[in-house]
């Protein structure tokens, strides 16, 4: 057989035969809606600024030599066994005090309990983050709960479909409770997939928003890419989160480069009451679509209008998956003390431990207790002049993992 007719029948087989975990590519109204967004040019969404997505400055034989080189590898992973939270369950139990209460469960993961609900921020709680179950990056800690058991989630929000962010057997998971999910644009076709009815969907361009039990959800622009089969058309959107309550806001990056679009974001949503900022992943081969620690620090500052002593910075992106160059504790570490020589509040909490931003309390540096000390030794912390009672606290707390 011939013809066009022959030829669209082809591509549906092809596609029905990609492995599930790819999801599925946007068609009909939602690839309109897509074309039709102010985002999307030249066949692809578009960064707010540009923005290199594959590895520059060196070969791909340069990038396995350094991903694969011994010494380095054991730097990348704990060296001992991560102290995640062990009452996670009890203490989420009791409503937050403040109305505000956040709980990181490792990675890009954060359970946000805001004004009486509840949001769940790109659960992955797989093995691995990869389309295969048998290899791909493994998680370096257990989940803090089972998914199952974390209870009635309001929203489910996703900041763009990358296997760390987006991950099959969590959603499949969550499909079978009466949550809602909001996501970027395009990503819906993947959830619908995978068993997500549409009318549970709340699917946003850039500076669109939707209502979600009482909550404004309002989907922002960020600085990366997306794709999760061997064709990346770029057809769907990445993005961060702003999320009001009646007496609260929070802002979740997602993946994103440094550029000058948190000003604006902080400009029209903010200040925040709380941020959470991805500070790990980062390469000097990747610039433009990962934030190092000090590049966190700048938007989170940025954010919150350049007021240093505003809602705290949770650090995200980090500890979970071994997924960059740099090793496993530097995130965190150069995290506590770029937020301290800027003046603003950071937290540091294990996985699982949940914290309200209304409580400042000093970061205490568990990581250390597990990873292989940077050249020199672990910096004094905190430095001479901060709080001397904190320090007793510290050394109790890490003698204690």
């Amino acid at each position: 057989m011939t013809g066009a007719g022959s030829s669209h029948s082809l591509s549906s087989r092809l596609r029905s035969l990609r492995p599930v975990a790819f999801g599925a590519d946007p068609t009909g109204e939602r690839m309109e809606r897509i074309r039709r967004s102010p985002n999307f040019a030249d066949g692809v969404f578009q960064n707010p600024v540009g923005a290199k997505t594959r590895p520059s400055g060196g070969s791909m034989l340069e990038f396995a030599k350094i991903y694969f080189r011994k010494e380095e590898r054991a730097l990348r992973s704990p060296a001992g066994v991560v102290p995640v939270h062990a009452t996670t369950l009890a203490d989420l139990a009791e409503p937050p005090a403040s109305g505000l209460r956040l709980t990181w469960m490792g990675h890009s993961s954060v359970l946000a309990e805001i004004d009486g609900r509840r949001v769940l921020f790109d659960p992955v709680w797989g093995k691995r983050c990869s389309p295969v179950p048998f290899a791909g990056p493994k998680r370096l800690h257990p989940v803090p709960v089972p998914l199952a058991d974390l209870g009635p989630v309001d929203v489910v929000v996703i900041s763009h479909d990358h296997y760390d962010h987006l991950d099959l057997p969590s959603i499949r998971a969550l499909a079978s409770t009466d949550t809602l999910f909001a996501v970027p644009l395009g990503v819906g076709a993947h959830l619908e997939r995978w068993g997500v009815p549409a009318d549970r969907l709340r699917e946003l361009d850039w500076n669109e928003s939707a209502e979600v039990a009482g909550l404004r959800l309002t989907a922002t622009p960020a600085r990366h890419f997306c794709g999760r089969g061997l064709r990346n058309q770029q057809h769907t959107l990445w993005a961060s989160w702003v999320v009001a309550g009646p007496e609260h806001r929070i802002y979740h990056s997602g993946d994103t480069g440094y550029f000058p679009g948190f000003k604006d974001i902080g400009a029209e949503h903010g200040p925040f009451d709380a941020t959470m900022i991805q500070i790990g992943a980062y390469s000097e081969y990747w610039p433009d679509i990962h934030m190092t620690p000090e590049e966190g620090i700048q938007a989170h500052l940025d954010l919150q209008g350049g007021v240093a002593q505003s809602g705290p910075m949770l650090p995200i992106h980090w500890g979970t998956f071994n997924l960059a160059f740099h090793s496993w504790a530097e995130p965190a570490e150069q995290t506590m003390l770029a937020a301290h020589a800027a003046g603003i509040a950071s937290a540091g909490p294990r996985p699982g431990e949940p914290f309200e931003p209304a409580d400042r309390s000093a970061v205490v540096p568990w990581w250390r207790s597990v990873a292989e000390p940077v050249a020199g030794g672990w910096p004094v912390w905190p430095p001479v002049e901060s709080a001397a009672p904190f320090a007793e606290s510290a050394e109790l707390d890490l003698a204690a993992d």
